[in-house]
């Protein structure tokens, strides 16, 4: 196996509605959200971590294929990402698929693995980088004296009294932030995993990132891909998922 060239996929994630990555934060500050966003620590200014895209992609992508729950896992490998043990597992027609999968996002081989399937698929294709915002668009922002976050109230209706119980706040980036995107594709001896990858964005434009995606937070839409310069966006807008197998 011989690595034959390193890709770079460049654009734009463009926000359709609020977005909300947590922070992780336990502490509960005076006059705070409840719920903050995640901010890089020098700037202050919020970000999309790129093991989020990663990770959602990824589970997406399993589930596309329909390899979550494989007849013939183990109980403590149900709901755990994809492994190289699971790939005898999968039904013929999506192994392949699988196995691209374990390329594009690695799979953590162990001691029980087969080392010639381990020797095939080789290590990780996909790097993801942190998306920061796009500065002129924090510029723009600043120009309207509008702050990078909202923070959006939220409460639970009792359905009986029909009165809203226990509010919370939520921060959230706001729909139309802009962040600057990339991710690096390595391609060993002249492979093509391109097909799959743009399954992936696909599946992340009509399921959104971060939290509370059933109630409207993370849609987003992919701008302005290029795969090492040359446009990449117009297979991206092409791709229709009824049509994919």
């Amino acid at each position: 196996m011989q690595l034959t060239n390193i890709q770079k996929l460049t654009g734009q994630i463009e926000l359709l509605s609020g977005l909300h990555i947590g922070s992780g934060n336990a502490e509960i500050h005076i006059g705070g959200a409840d719920n903050p966003v995640i901010k890089n620590p020098i700037t202050q200014e919020p970000y999309i971590p790129g093991s989020s895209i990663k990770g959602k992609m990824r589970s997406l992508l399993e589930w596309h294929l329909g390899v979550v729950s494989l007849q013939g896992r183990k109980d403590d490998q149900q709901g755990k990402p994809l492994t190289f043990s699971d790939i005898p597992l999968c039904r013929e027609e999506v192994k392949e698929h699988a196995k691209n999968i374990l390329k594009l996002f690695g799979g953590a081989p162990d001691s029980n693995n087969d080392n010639v399937l381990v020797s095939k698929i080789g290590p990780s294709r996909l790097a993801f980088w942190d998306c920061a915002l796009m500065p002129e668009w924090v510029a723009d922002m600043d120009k309207k004296n509008l702050l990078l976050t909202e923070t959006k109230m939220e409460n639970t209706i009792d359905r009986i009294k029909g009165t809203a119980e226990h509010p919370r706040n939520t921060e959230r980036v706001p729909a139309t932030a802009l962040f600057d995107f990339k991710l690096t594709l390595r391609v060993h001896d002249g492979e093509d995993l391109t097909e799959m990858l743009i399954i992936g964005l696909k599946l992340l434009e009509y399921t959104g990132l971060g939290g509370s995606g059933s109630r409207g937070y993370g849609k987003i839409a992919f701008r302005d891909l290029k795969l090492d310069g040359q446009d990449f966006q117009s297979r991206l807008d092409k791709l229709n998922m009824s049509e994919v197998a």
